[in-house]
């Protein structure tokens, strides 16, 4: 069985907009005018024990009210879902025993009091053994490097301290399953580091299960290897990052670095033409780039040459001294999505 399964998961909420008519045969009262609006549109969703997943998309896509009801915050208005073989909303105390849970700017710490007391409030919370929380304790301190700011204020910290204090708040009670929502808001580039490194930790020693929303695509490609695209409530994607980029991506970039021979006379002929030429009469679906001394970036699409027959072809017309490619950003990616609807469209079967 799957840690989370989810199967046609939606949330609506009532909103209430006052406005002015006849209530009761009296002019003049204030009518209420309720719309539903949808959160989350029937959406399936099945995340296996282990692995690591951004869900990713767009302010008000449904993100964050996803993981409510995952863990129980929120009772779905349909569907169907299970979490460690439980009911978020009729187990939700079996639930939490089992699950962890960061909040982005929310934080689950006792804002007057220092960390460490924060932390031993939790243990009796989740009644978590002294021997266990000690040992959990010493583990975590180690691998944040808790032990500079352990006696300080919360309210002292700063927000890569704080973001680091709520990650050992979220797993004292060693959970099987952490949901992340937006951990590395507003933190410099050290402390993402820090954060992403003690993740992939977590994830590869002791198997936890990692659910993460973020805005950050730098996060998605640096900790997971499978990707959820939101947007409306609506799942427009679930499947490998490296997949959506190969799919979706555009253009990769060639940069080939030639051999200063070929570069001495690019006029003159080789034993298959000048440089000059051969970039001038290149495969369908390559284009040159640019060429900056010996460097030349060629970009090609899904429909050229694949990379390894493009570097064969480029290799037996010049002497090269080194090929590296330049992959699509996922962020660049994500975008195109967005803005021209590019999986809709693909779905359909329309170029």
């Amino acid at each position: 069985m799957a840690l989370i399964e989810a199967e046609g998961l939606s949330k609506t909420f009532r909103v209430a907009r006052r406005r002015a008519g006849w209530l009761g045969g009296l002019r003049g009262i204030v009518a209420p005018d309720v719309r539903t609006v949808p959160a989350v549109a029937a959406l399936d969703l099945s995340v296996e024990r282990g692995e690591m997943i951004g869900l990713v998309g767009p302010n008000g896509a449904g993100k964050s009210t996803t993981i409510k009801m995952l863990t129980g915050i929120l009772a779905p208005s349909g569907g169907r879902v299970r979490v460690a073989g439980l009911d978020p909303q009729r187990q939700r105390r079996q639930l939490a025993e089992r699950i962890g849970a960061v909040f982005g700017q929310r934080t689950q710490l006792w804002w007057d009091l220092p960390l460490i007391d924060s932390l031993a409030l939790l243990r009796h919370l989740y009644r978590v053994p002294e021997e266990r929380y000690a040992a959990n304790l010493e583990r975590l301190r180690a691998m944040l490097e808790l032990d500079e700011f352990l006696r300080t204020p919360v309210r002292q910290l700063s927000l890569g301290q704080r973001m680091r204090g709520d990650l050992a708040a979220a797993l004292l009670h060693d959970p099987e399953l952490l949901y992340l929502d937006e951990p590395t808001i507003g933190l410099d580039v050290v402390a993402k580091a820090r954060i992403r490194a003690f993740l992939r930790e977590i994830n590869a020693e002791r198997g936890v299960t990692v659910l993460l929303t973020t805005h950050d695509m730098d996060d998605v490609e640096a900790l997971c290897s499978r990707i959820v695209i939101v947007d409306h409530g609506r799942k427009l994607y679930d499947g490998a990052v490296e997949e959506i980029r190969a799919r979706f991506g555009g253009e990769r970039i060639l940069i080939a670095v030639l051999d200063s021979a070929e570069l001495e006379h690019t006029a003159q002929p080789t034993t298959a033409g000048s440089v000059d030429a051969i970039l001038a009469d290149l495969p369908a679906g390559v284009r040159l780039v640019s060429v900056e001394g010996p460097r030349v970036a060629l970009g090609f699409g899904r429909a050229a040459l694949p990379a390894h027959e493009l570097v064969a072809w480029l290799g037996a017309r010049l002497q090269l001294r080194d090929v590296t490619f330049q992959e699509p950003e996922i962020e660049d990616v994500i975008r195109r999505i967005y803005e021209g609807g590019l999986l809709l469209r693909a779905e359909a079967g329309v170029s």
